[in-house]
């Protein structure tokens, strides 16, 4: 069973994300290593942040999609605003990517 950021139940979110990521040549398993520290990072501190799931292509492993819900757009604000994320993905992750694409979408109901 997969495991939520901060077990708590996603239909609370109010924003989530859709995120894909292609990372260049010889980079996508020091990328994957960045997910799995950012997704620990994420689960440790930050309550705002209901779910953060990376997935890799069994296909293309270049290719890589990660979900992402949060609680409201300032827990989303802050997510960004964290020391990991700073330095996981826009210091470490980013540089190693061709493509990065997010897309945001808030529920129907």
């Amino acid at each position: 069973m997969p495991m939520l950021a901060n077990a708590k139940p996603p239909v609370s979110g109010t924003v989530a994300l859709a995120v894909t990521w292609e990372a260049r040549p010889g980079e996508a398993d020091a990328v994957a290593d960045v997910l799995g520290r950012m997704t620990a990072a994420v689960r440790a501190t930050e309550p705002g942040t209901l779910l953060f799931r990376p997935h890799r292509s069994p296909d293309n492993d270049h290719l890589f999609f990660l979900y992402e819900l949060f609680v409201d757009q300032a827990a989303f604000e802050t997510h960004q605003k964290t020391p990991h994320f700073q330095a996981l993905i826009l210091g470490d992750a980013v540089p190693r990517l061709a493509r990065r694409e997010r897309v945001a979408f808030a529920p129907l109901a």
